[in-house]
C-alpha cells in the first residue's frame, strides 16, 4: 500500500512539473506552391535552355578517337554479356568492369543464363549527338540481334561506361 502511495505521489509530482500542451491552433496558410520562374518545355514541345539554344557541350567535342574508345567498349561490354554459360558471379564481375554504379547495380541481379545473344556478330555502330560530348549510342549485332547499348562519359579524357544494355525488339 505504501508503494502504490509512493508511486501516486511521484506521478502527481511529474505530472505537475511538465508542460502544459498547447492547444491554440495554429492559424491556416496558404499551401499553394507558386513558381519562381517560367516553366521549361520539354524537348518534343519545345527548348528547355533559355533562349532557346542548344547547350555547348561543355569543352567535349567529339573526335575520331572518341567515337573509337565509345565503339570499343560498346563491342567489349556485348563480348562479356553474351555468356548465358558463364557463372554467375564470374559473369557479374567481367561485367561490372565496363558498367557504370547504376548500372552495376541493376545488372547483379540478372542470371546470364536469361542473356539470349551468346556471341557479337559484326562491329558495333555508333549514334552521335554532336551537342552531346557526354553520351553515346550503340547498336551492337548479335546472334540473338541488335542490342542497343547506352554509354556515357563524365569528361573529355574520362573513359566511357556502359548505362544500359537494351535487347533487340521483338
Amino acid at each position: 500500500m505504501k508503494k502504490s502511495l509512493a508511486l501516486t505521489a511521484v506521478v502527481l509530482l511529474c505530472t505537475a512539473c511538465a508542460p502544459a500542451a498547447n492547444t491554440t491552433p495554429v492559424p491556416a496558410t496558404s499551401t499553394a506552391a507558386t513558381a519562381s520562374a517560367p516553366v521549361s518545355l520539354s524537348a518534343g514541345s519545345g527548348p528547355q535552355a533559355p533562349g532557346g539554344t542548344v547547350p555547348a557541350t561543355i569543352g567535349i567535342s567529339w573526335d575520331q578517337a572518341s567515337k573509337d574508345a565509345a565503339v570499343d567498349t560498346a563491342q567489349k561490354v556485348m563480348t562479356d554479356f553474351a555468356r548465358p554459360h558463364m557463372e554467375d558471379k564470374q559473369w557479374a564481375n567481367d561485367l561490372a568492369r565496363w558498367l557504370t554504379p547504376q548500372a552495376t547495380a541493376d545488372y547483379s541481379a540478372v542470371d546470364p543464363a536469361n542473356v539470349p545473344a551468346t556471341r557479337v556478330t559484326g562491329p558495333a555502330t555508333l549514334t552521335v549527338d554532336e551537342a552531346n560530348g557526354y553520351g553515346v549510342m550503340a547498336a551492337v549485332p548479335t546472334d540473338a540481334g541488335t542490342y542497343t547499348v547506352q554509354l556515357l562519359r563524365t569528361g573529355p579524357e574520362a573513359p566511357w561506361k556502359v548505362n544500359r544494355l537494351t535487347p533487340p525488339t521483338s
